[in-house]
């Protein structure tokens, strides 16, 4: 059994298939990132409201891992660095039948001139 990573809780589920505060505003997203603390997902920097990070300084949870299909890296706000980590509990990603950028009905047609 490997050794716990700080600011990893392995067991913890992801909130759901989308940004909780996008899908609380009706706002949109272009890819998701899920807290490895406690499993918010928050939409990613080139999103319009950024709330992967938002949560970071919001709560000081450190490590992020991607909620997309086949992409399974972290990254450490703290260190601004990206590594491989263990597995969490699933889903290890959005639907795969969700758009990027989602959620689809509410993505403007002018969303690229709006990413950071």
């Amino acid at each position: 059994m490997s050794a716990p990573v700080p600011g990893i809780d392995p067991s913890v589920l992801p909130s759901g298939p989308g940004c909780v505060e996008c899908e609380a505003s009706d706002g949109w997203w272009v890819h998701l990132r899920r807290c490895a603390s406690c499993g918010h997902i928050g939409c990613c920097d080139s999103s319009p409201s950024q709330h992967a990070t938002a949560h970071f300084k919001a709560t000081g949870h450190p490590v992020i891992r991607s909620y997309e299909p086949g992409e399974d890296w972290f990254w450490n706000f703290e260190t601004e660095e990206g590594f491989d980590g263990p597995e969490l509990a699933g889903p290890a990603h959005h639907p795969l039948d969700q758009s990027v950028p989602g959620p689809r009905d509410r993505v403007p047609a002018d969303w690229q001139s709006q990413v950071h």
